[in-house]
């Protein structure tokens, strides 16, 4: 691969990460209600699932499920599910009148739950796959190892991707703590988070 294509896939990618979304949606109002440090977990559970979505492409896994509608609608409605199920406990936690706090023991769900919910989010979405799946052979050179660049194009794309939300996390923490006293927060970004999965859904239902 020529370093210019390189360059050139680098500068998409970063752009492709800035532009707004519903990860980085997600992602910020994750990090206003729970913080920077929940924010950053979320963003390395979602980059890894880029890096689940390189290995399909590069198998060919991606190519069968964008030529079964089948299996597309069978992710979809996986994906979508596992959304409003995520909403639905939102809701939960806000009509039981979440409280934020600056207390670092105070966790509302271990790292460890929120970065399967990151992975998650992203392998249950199949307009995700299909993405990587348009756009990483158009920077592959297909007369040298095609795989190996692939790999390397993958892990380009979560690096970046990483490194900008979790700077979109810790500035979106450094807003809460200037927030932080107005009463009932917690549970307003509570409902927020909610209607914010849902929408998501909807989407990925529809789109």
């Amino acid at each position: 691969m020529e370093i210019s294509t390189f360059v050139y896939f680098l500068t998409a990618s970063i752009l492709l990460t800035l532009a707004p979304g519903p990860d980085n949606l997600y992602l910020l109002t994750k990090s206003l209600s729970d913080g920077a440090k929940s924010g950053v977990i979320l963003a390395a559970g979602l980059v890894s699932g880029i890096i689940f979505h390189t290995f399909l492409v590069m198998v060919g896994v991606a190519a069968f499920i964008q030529n079964s509608p089948v299996a597309f609608t069978v992710l979809k409605i996986f994906g979508a599910a596992y959304l409003i199920f995520l909403s639905f406990k939102s809701f939960q936690s806000a009509r039981a009148g979440k409280k934020i706090s600056m207390q670092k023991s105070d966790a509302i769900i271990s790292f460890a739950a929120l970065y399967r919910r990151g992975v998650l989010m992203n392998v249950l979405n199949p307009k995700v796959l299909l993405f990587f799946l348009a756009f990483l052979p158009q920077f592959v050179n297909f007369s040298e190892s095609p795989s190996l660049q692939i790999i390397l194009l993958g892990v380009t794309f979560a690096v970046q991707g990483f490194f900008i939300m979790a700077a979109i996390a810790i500035c979106a923490g450094k807003v809460r703590t200037l927030i932080l006293r107005k009463k009932n927060l917690g549970q307003l970004f509570s409902y927020v988070e909610a209607l914010v999965l849902a929408v998501i859904a909807l989407t990925l239902l529809i789109l």
